[in-house]
């Protein structure tokens, strides 16, 4: 066949590639000016933007008898008018957010909308702004703001704003059928961590890893919409994408798009091992259910990516004129591909004849893999070799996925059933070791020593803390900031051994690595030396190992031993731990040590030097904040005997809250935790937003959600014991009768 591509944007230039690879001859417009000419020289057009849709191409089509593969201006409506595609989807009940329209200059009456709805808003323009017309306003000040800009301009919603991950669902409709394509998801703000201004899309990848079936996907937001239409006479031919956003309650519609997306065509299309322009043809006729593709759509790889390249200014005013440079395409003007057989793609979109800035969003490229993480490394290392100047990339394309369906932190690597398993297996093994000296072993924070036998003494103990700082020192290693993770291990230690009333004496430090770095050790043990100096411990030495072959070039591994020092008759817990006192949490400091090898793959994609939306520093700096001592904080209250008592004390380390609050508990008592409790400080928050399949409980027990220890005391001590904490903290549940031989905590 012939086909028109009407565009020159990304998008056109995805949809032209497939057409010309699959034997048809391409023409491609920039626009509809003076198309009606060219419409007896091809056999199919298909619009590309959204603008030539509203200009009524489908109809100019028409009347020449030429095949169109997309809507009526009027069906084009459920796009151009973000008012009109609401009115649609609360007749056909579609799922959506609470919405209210407003004609231009109405601030006063929208204000008065978003205050009674009691709850934050999305604002957007009614008609169609290049995928920037809404404003996501992070407060109430911003909030006003945006009402009154947006106002200005013209008829605009306000939105009860959803939230969750999102996911862009294109179907090719032939007025009775839909046919789904691979499910993509959008990267819409310009700054890396989804911070800034929204753009038309500067990045994309499919399949996108939404836990719901697609077919029941296209039940919902795609064939109410198509069955409404062809009963009414005006069949829908064409693209029909749903914006969705899958919230708690399931998904729901962000908005209707006429047409393909961009840049989900530049990632889904070269995914299909679809004649596109033949399948399109299918669907003008009303022959999509008897197509080929009916039954399934093939594919040619199992994953893409897609990363644009915007100009310097954009979304605003874009700078332009600047070259083009690219050591990795033949040409930047055309799309195709020259690398890896042909599994790295270009697609031109803001690119004059000259190779030269002519437009916000540049240049688009597609990495094609047997995974995402193939697939996306393709795409930027082909990026690598483009250049011009003040060129805009976000380096986190996908950051998202690899958290989206995690259900365990063992997926991450790290089974902790299998070390609770380990140490059932070797309990009875080390306890065949121990002496009647031996007041406190395996399963405890830390073990414990009578040393009644030293003459001269009442009855001290010395209690131990060995442990390891795990896999944050890969994190530290690469990142060049290797002194926190001394503090972590001297800290960690200082708690495990401060839960049983001991104050640190001694500490004694082990490094190894591949090959060893003076500098990197001095760092470390600086780290370190300055833990036990702020705690009144004493750095005695340790041990260094180089052990080329057992850690990777540039890996290191840091662990260490702490001895502390108590009376007997002092440590914790108490032996009238009961049901009905109360868990007052402190804060940490951040993940401490515990849960790397998850966080580690959660942000595998995402720079450690940017600032993800919620946070006020760079990620690297908040993931690398150090290990918490509670010395100076539980000393005192230990040490003042009029004060209120301390029953008992919990390490908040692996295995979180449900792990270790039962380590200090009687039998047949249970710890009932109240979620929501305590604030959740924002990496947790993040951390949270991007493990949408993981329960309360496995988060809970991987990361410490914000609580670091946890002080377990009478109700009636409680009051008291929060006014002399010089800090914020939390009740955040009690002590409650459980099954005989058990102890558990209830996370509720």
């Amino acid at each position: 066949m012939r086909v028109l591509v009407v565009g020159a944007g990304g998008r056109e230039h995805a949809i032209a590639l497939n057409c010309r690879t699959s034997g048809h001859e391409v023409l491609m417009v920039p626009d509809v000016t003076g198309i009606d000419g060219r419409l007896s020289e091809v056999d199919l057009v298909i619009p590309g933007p959204e603008a030539a849709l509203v200009a009524g191409i489908a109809s100019t089509c028409a009347a020449a008898g030429v095949p169109c593969f997309g809507p009526t201006a009027e069906l084009a409506r459920l796009e151009s008018s973000k008012a009109h595609a609401r009115d649609v989807t609360t007749r056909l009940g579609i799922p959506g957010p609470r919405w209210s329209r407003f004609d231009a200059g109405q601030v006063d009456e929208a204000l008065d909308w978003w205050r009674s709805l009691g709850s934050p808003v999305v604002v957007k323009q009614d008609g169609l702004a290049a995928g920037k017309g809404v404003v996501v306003p992070t407060d109430d000040t911003s909030t006003a703001e945006a009402i009154t800009a947006l106002a200005a301009r013209g008829a605009f919603l306000l939105e009860e704003r959803m939230s969750g991950p999102e996911c862009s669902l294109l179907a090719l409709c032939d007025g009775t059928t839909a046919i789904a394509l691979p499910l993509a998801q959008d990267h819409k703000r310009i700054g890396e961590g989804d911070r800034g201004p929204n753009t038309g899309g500067m990045g994309a990848y499919a399949p996108a890893p939404i836990d719901i079936d697609v077919d029941h996907l296209v039940a919902t937001f795609i064939t109410p919409v198509l069955d409404d239409l062809r009963a009414a006479g005006t069949p829908y031919i064409g693209v029909l994408y749903a914006g969705l956003m899958i919230t708690a309650s399931g998904p729901r519609l962000v908005e209707y798009n006429c047409r393909f997306g961009d840049p989900e065509a530049q990632a889904v299309i070269p995914m299909l091992d679809v004649d596109l322009a033949d399948a399109a043809l299918a669907a003008t006729e009303g022959a999509l259910a008897t197509h080929p593709i009916a039954t399934g759509v093939p594919l040619r790889a199992a994953s893409s990516c897609t990363v644009v390249a915007a100009a310097p200014g954009y979304p605003g005013t874009p700078a332009v004129g600047a070259a083009v440079l690219s050591t990795t395409f033949t040409s930047t003007t055309v799309a195709g591909s020259s690398i890896d057989d042909e599994l790295a793609l270009l697609f031109p979109a803001g690119i004059d004849a000259e190779g030269r800035v002519s437009g916000g969003r540049v240049l688009a490229v597609t990495g094609l893999g047997d995974d995402l993480g193939s697939a996306r490394d393709r795409a930027y290392s082909a990026l690598d070799g483009i250049a011009f100047e003040g060129m805009q990339v976000r380096r986190d394309i996908g950051w998202r996925a690899p958290g989206a369906t995690m259900r365990s932190y063992a997926e991450s690597g790290v089974d902790i059933d299998e070390g609770t398993r380990a140490v059932d297996g070797m309990r009875a093994a080390v306890e065949r070791t121990l002496g009647s000296d031996v007041l406190r072993g395996v399963g405890s924070f830390g073990g414990v020593i009578s040393l009644a036998r030293l003459a001269g003494l009442d009855e001290p103990v010395l209690v131990a803390s060995t442990d390891g700082v795990g896999t944050k020192v890969e994190l530290a290693a690469r990142l060049g900031r290797v002194r926190g993770v001394g503090a972590d291990i001297v800290n960690h230690c200082i708690d495990d051994v401060l839960v049983q009333s001991a104050r640190p004496l001694m500490f004694l430090d082990y490094i190894a690595a591949s090959k060893l770095d003076a500098g990197l050790v001095a760092e470390v043990v600086s780290g370190m030396a300055e833990a036990c100096e702020a705690a009144g411990c004493a750095l005695l030495g340790g041990e260094t190992a180089e052990m080329p072959g057992v850690y990777a070039d540039g890996a290191f591994d840091v662990a260490g031993t702490l001895i502390g020092y108590a009376e007997r008759s002092a440590l914790l817990p108490t032996d009238d731990v009961a049901p009905g006192d109360v868990l007052i949490a402190l804060a940490s400091s951040g993940p401490h040590t515990n849960g790397y090898s998850l966080l580690r793959r959660l942000f595998q994609w995402f720079p450690m030097d940017a600032v993800p939306l919620g946070l006020d520093r760079p990620l690297g700096e908040a993931l690398l904040e150090p290990h918490r001592s509670y010395l100076d904080v539980i000393a005192p209250l230990l040490d003042d005997a009029d004060g209120p008592r301390i029953k008992a004390l919990a390490h908040i380390t692996g295995g979180g809250l449900p792990e270790n609050l039962p380590r200090v508990l009687p039998d047949g008592v249970d710890a009932e935790v109240e979620l929501g409790s305590w604030p959740v400080p924002p990496l947790f928050a993040l951390v949270r937003d991007l493990l949408p399949g993981m329960n309360a409980h496995e988060l809970h027990r991987t990361l410490n959600m914000g609580v670091g220890m946890v002080i377990v005391c009478a109700e009636a001590d409680a009051d008291a014991m929060r006014s002399a904490i010089g800090e914020d903290t939390w009740v955040i549940g009690r002590l409650v009768s459980g099954r005989a031989g058990h102890r558990e905590v209830r996370l509720r």
